[in-house]
């Protein structure tokens, strides 16, 4: 069996022969920030305008839930899909497999914004049609979620993480890259992983022995 070939270095490859496309796949770490914390000040204003203060509290925070779940859906089902064409293989790469090769790339650490956007104005759309007049309050908890989550991510990648909170994170999403990929799919929390039975098992018997210990 061959060595998987897994970089330790900031560096990048090439995807795409397309300049255009080249040049969009890779995206500063600050652009989700920059670009949708607007548009959550914007959603937490209508949300609150809308619907009374406790209600639309209760439902963005309904919104950062719904998006650890799905962070943990598409990290586990889409991302971790193991598929056995050619072409299948190539979409999985550019997907999520070149992360997994280059880890420390810094310009592929979050979600470029030719997906981001599409998919969050299909979130917003989906909100509308299902939860209005509730819509805004979701879609604002959910894209504070997901602008979290690619900041935790980028963190776990690039950043010393000294607190107790970072620590454990930030040694979670390490040993899903380097040591065990088929747990710990949640990335901002484990909460998911727990629920569905896809914790590590170096979790487990930490808790274990510190249970014994107390």
């Amino acid at each position: 069996m061959g060595t998987k070939f897994v970089s330790n270095k900031d560096e990048t490859v090439r995807m795409f022969k397309n300049p255009v496309l080249e040049y969009f796949s890779h995206i500063h770490p600050a652009t989700p920030v920059v670009v949708f914390v607007p548009v959550i000040a914007w959603a937490l204003w209508r949300a609150f305008d809308e619907v009374p203060a406790f209600a639309a509290a209760g439902i963005v925070l309904g919104g950062l839930l719904l998006w650890t779940f799905v962070e943990y859906t598409i990290h586990r089902f889409a991302f971790h899909l193991e598929p056995k064409t050619e072409l299948g293989k190539r979409i999985h790469f550019m997907v999520h497999g070149v992360h997994h090769d280059y880890p420390r790339d810094s310009t592929r650490l979050v979600m470029p914004l030719l997906v981001s956007v599409p998919l969050a104005a299909l979130f917003y759309v989906a909100f509308l049609l299902t939860v209005a007049p509730y819509h805004n309050a979701l879609f604002a908890g959910f894209v504070a979620g997901y602008v979290a989550y690619d900041v935790i991510h980028y963190a776990t990648h690039h950043w010393a993480m000294t607190g107790p909170v970072g620590r454990f994170l930030k040694e979670y999403h390490m040993k899903h890259h380097f040591v065990d990929d088929h747990t710990a799919y949640g990335v901002s929390t484990p909460l998911w992983d727990v629920l569905l039975g896809t914790l590590p098992a170096w979790v487990h018997k930490r808790s274990h022995s510190h249970s014994n210990r107390t």
